[in-house]
C-alpha cells in the first residue's frame, strides 16, 4: 500500500465503525445471507431497510435496490426513499463490501462491509464496518449514522438469519 492510502479494511478509527462477533457457521453460509438483498433487510437492525428488489451479487459492481425509511432512526425526516447498493468489494466467505447510491448527487462515498475469519470449519468471526474516511468532506459530520452498538446489534440478527432462517419476499 503507497503512502497516504487508506486500508478499508483497518481504515482511521476515527472515520470508521467496526464490531465483530464469533458465529458458529462457516463462512458460505454467513456469505450466503450477507450477498442475498433480502439478507440485508432481514439483518438490519436500524429498522430502516424495509424491502429490496434485485438479485443475489456475484461480483463487484453489481447492484440491487433497497427500500428505505429513514423515520425508523428519528434522525431526520427523510420518510420512505429508495437506494442502490453497489458493490465495491466482494471475495467469496472473506469479504463483501459496498456503497450506497440514493437521492444526494454525487453519492456520500461512504461504505459498508464485512469481513469473515473462519476460525475453525464451524465458526466465524464476522466483522461488521462503516468507513466514510473517503466521504465528501460536506458529508463527513453527519457520520457515523450507525453506531458500533448498531453494527453489533445486527451481528446478532446476523447469527440469528444464518442459523434460523428468515423470509424471502419475492
Amino acid at each position: 500500500m503507497s503512502e497516504g492510502t487508506i486500508d478499508r479494511a483497518t481504515g482511521p478509527a476515527l472515520e470508521r465503525q467496526t464490531a465483530s462477533r464469533v458465529i458458529p457457521a462457516p463462512p458460505s453460509r454467513i456469505f450466503e445471507v450477507l450477498t442475498d438483498p433480502e439478507g440485508h433487510v432481514a439483518i438490519d437492525s436500524s429498522g430502516m431497510l424495509q424491502s429490496s428488489e434485485g438479485e443475489r451479487v456475484r461480483q463487484v459492481d453489481d447492484r440491487f435496490v433497497v427500500h428505505m425509511d429513514r423515520e425508523a432512526l428519528g434522525d431526520l425526516p427523510m420518510g420512505k426513499y429508495d437506494v442502490e447498493v453497489v458493490i465495491t468489494a466482494l471475495e467469496p466467505d472473506v469479504h463483501i463490501e459496498w456503497t450506497i447510491h440514493g437521492t444526494i448527487k454525487p453519492p456520500i462515498g461512504h461504505v459498508y462491509g464485512y469481513l469473515l475469519e473462519q476460525l475453525d470449519p464451524g465458526t466465524t468471526k464476522v466483522t461488521s464496518y462503516c468507513d466514510w474516511s473517503n466521504a465528501a468532506p460536506e458529508w463527513k459530520p453527519i457520520f457515523p449514522v450507525i453506531d458500533e452498538k448498531a453494527l453489533r446489534a445486527t451481528l446478532g440478527v446476523l447469527e440469528r438469519a444464518v442459523l434460523r432462517g428468515y423470509p424471502r419476499i419475492r
